[in-house]
């Protein structure tokens, strides 16, 4: 099956981000497939699949702001943050009142300072942070700014769960245990769902028992084009001529192209580049000593 594009996944729980593009190469019949932003195997949720030539894609999909929705036991502490760890602490004092866990999760919002979890897939010296807590090791991390840009939280059949709208690189277990931290009762992640990557909303996610139940046709229809990714920048259309020399690694001057509405001075932007085939290459204007010219970012025609 010759298919490229973006599919977005409902990861179950229990299954890694791997075994997902492990069973989604099994569906689609071909070895060139890749994800963006790793779930951990308890959480469930959006995982965009890169398929074909969408994998050298996976570079543009790492920005996007994120969006989670999590359950939140408090009365313990465990050490991956979350309630699959070994329990650290428990609390044997009155659990704080909806309201209290209300006022102190809402004071989250903002941008603030965050210290990256042992229990992630972020890298030390190359080696993954949760490698190393397995084997009882704790490095030291460096807090990164993160923003949460909306959390509502809400109670749910006797349950505690918040809402999360956030930035790149926010840990939402992190966000839990720093909530318990603040009620001074300690808290613990207990189920996480992504609900959205970007634009890619979990509305418009597949589960993989539908997927596998699908024909080659249904499946193709799946895919998100490439250029979905990067409808926000302008669009350059080439010419015959032009888009064969394009393709074969030159770079196009504007001064022979002069297409309408782009500043043929602009250096460093970006442009989305099509052909008479469709969508060719992510481009960048730059300078040469003949003058501006468009040369390729990225290439992704067949």
């Amino acid at each position: 099956m010759e298919a490229s594009g973006i599919l977005i996944v409902n990861k179950p729980a229990g299954l890694s981000s791997h075994g997902v593009v492990n069973r989604i190469r099994r569906i689609f019949g071909t070895k060139t497939v890749g994800h963006c932003g790793t779930l951990d195997p308890m959480a469930t949720g959006v995982l965009p699949i890169l398929v074909g030539r969408a994998v050298k894609a996976s570079e543009f999909l790492k920005d996007h702001d994120k969006a989670y929705l999590a359950s939140v036991e408090l009365g313990i502490t465990t050490d991956s943050f979350d309630t699959t760890g070994n329990v650290l602490t428990r609390f044997d004092g009155e659990l704080p009142a909806f309201s209290d866990f209300k006022a102190v999760a809402k004071s989250f919002e903002g941008t603030f300072m965050q210290m990256p979890p042992m229990y992630s897939a972020l890298k030390v010296g190359g080696i993954k942070l949760v490698n190393l807590a397995r084997q009882g090791i704790e490095v030291e991390r460096t807090p990164r700014e993160v923003t949460i840009r909306n959390l509502t939280p809400f109670e749910k059949d006797g349950k505690l769960f918040i809402d999360v709208d956030c930035s790149k690189g926010t840990y939402i277990r992190t966000l839990c245990y720093d909530i318990g931290e603040r009620l001074g009762c300690g808290a613990a992640m207990s189920s996480l769902c992504r609900t959205r990557v970007g634009e890619f909303d979990i509305k418009n996610s597949h589960t993989i028992e539908e997927l596998a139940s699908m024909s080659e046709e249904e499946l193709i229809a799946c895919l998100i084009p490439i250029d979905t990714l990067f409808m926000d920048l302008p669009r350059i259309f080439l010419p015959k001529f032009y888009a064969g020399l394009y393709k074969n690694g030159c770079e196009i001057y504007f001064k022979k192209l002069r297409p309408a509405g782009i500043d043929r001075n602009a250096v460093g932007v970006l442009y989305r580049v099509y052909g008479e085939d469709g969508f060719i290459a992510l481009g960048e204007s730059a300078e040469y000593a003949k003058g501006v010219a468009l040369k390729a970012r990225k290439m992704f025609f067949n």
